[in-house]
């Protein structure tokens, strides 16, 4: 037999109030976007679940989308018939044909109350249809299969797979943010962990020619082209970054070159942010990993913008990043060993308890600001799709 739909399921989502409509809209825009190269489909919104429409379409092509859909709690593949009893006997007849298992489990649901049949009774009618023609045992606790059966207005949908989401809320519910993309292995994951929470985002880089190579730029892109998959047409913006850091490191002891380095990073981002209705930066950093990311030096360099500063990684430890990195396939190409302006100067013993009037002392040595104003204007802006890279990404 072949499957009808896709039975779609939110959780987060369904905790919300007034605003719960606007999620699961949001959510059902978000899904049907998706798939709209896939004419053959049709989407549906009932009550607490979201559907597609197979019309012959092989399922197991849209699982890997499906998956990196945020506000997805789950989802599975069923068959669907009319409300009838003996119609949804015949119809478990030809599915366990198509199935092998030793033990199984029958859990039915009905939404429908005008439905003649309780859901125990639902249970002990198929359960028997399954023992009458198939070698097999029942196993309520830990069965090998579970068959779940939802009856409602509509119909009656039947399933026995079930596929987990990323969850979170749908992307667009959460503003937008700026996120500094280092081309690291964290800032990527926090990519991630924002666009789970419903926001979009665009993506600043500092880039330090002829410090750092053209292989570095190309490293970030192959970046953002891996996060189109849960979000098209990010916009990357590269800063040319290289006479402000010399300076930098021209007037600046080495010790704290990297929280001052820091410090306009976040001038910088914080303007780009306001140009492009960001409400947020966002950053990869987790306490205590580097000197510049002590709560110590988070204070220091947040001292420069009042903007809103995300570190959605700010607990994570460094193999649950690395985890998430390979489950949204951007692990090995963080890895690739170009440096980016992070790492080229990197001191031998950088302060970790840096002092805000020190920092302002150093500052004062040089006219940072002129060079912020130079750089503006000097921003290349590149919006990133997987267009020209489809049958390598996607």
């Amino acid at each position: 037999m072949n499957y009808d739909y896709i039975m779609i399921r939110y959780g987060e989502i369904g905790t919300k109030g007034k605003n719960k409509k606007d999620f699961i809209n949001c959510l059902y825009n978000n899904i049907k976007n998706a798939f709209k190269q896939y004419k053959q489909l049709t989407f549906s919104n009932k009550y607490d679940r979201l559907y597609i429409e197979l019309n012959g379409c092989d399922y197991r092509e849209l699982y890997p989308t499906l998956e990196m859909i945020s506000g997805i709690s789950s989802f599975s593949p069923v068959y669907f018939v009319e409300k009838d009893i003996e119609v949804l006997k015949e119809t478990f007849k030809k599915i366990i044909r198509e199935i092998d298992f030793k033990s199984f489990k029958v859990d039915a649901r009905r939404a429908d109350k005008n439905f003649p049949l309780e859901s125990m009774k639902i249970n002990t009618e198929i359960a028997g249809v399954i023992l009458k023609n198939k070698k097999v045992n029942v196993d309520v606790h830990n069965p090998e299969i579970k068959f779940s059966i939802e009856v409602r207005n509509e119909g009656i949908y039947i399933y026995h797979e079930k596929h987990l989401g990323i969850g979170g809320y749908p992307l667009g519910v959460g503003g937008k943010a700026l996120v500094l993309l280092s081309g690291g292995i964290d800032s990527p994951v926090a990519c991630f962990e924002m666009m789970k929470r419903g926001v979009t985002i665009e993506c600043i880089h500092f880039a330090s020619f002829p410090y750092t190579s053209k292989a570095s730029e190309e490293k970030v892109l192959d970046l953002v082209h891996k996060l189109n998959v849960l979000q098209t047409n990010i916009k990357l913006h590269i800063i040319p970054f290289t006479k402000l850091q010399e300076a930098i490191y021209e007037h600046v002891d080495e010790s704290y070159a990297i929280t001052i380095m820091r410090r306009m990073m976040y001038r910088i981002s914080e303007l780009v942010a306001k140009r492009n209705n960001c409400l947020a930066l966002v950053t990869g950093e987790s306490i205590g990993q580097v000197a510049s990311q002590t709560l110590n030096s988070m204070q220091v360099i947040n001292e420069v913008t009042n903007m809103v500063v995300l570190r959605p990684l700010a607990c994570f430890d460094k193999l649950e990043i690395i985890d998430i990195a390979k489950k949204i396939d951007t692990y090995d190409i963080s890895i690739k060993p170009f440096e980016d302006c992070c790492t080229i100067f990197t001191p031998k013993n950088p302060v970790t308890k840096p002092r805000l009037e020190t920092v302002i002392n150093f500052e004062n040595k040089f006219n940072y600001q002129e060079l912020i104003d130079e750089i503006m204007g000097k921003i290349e802006t590149i919006t990133i799709n997987n267009k020209e890279k489809e049958n390598e990404y996607l």
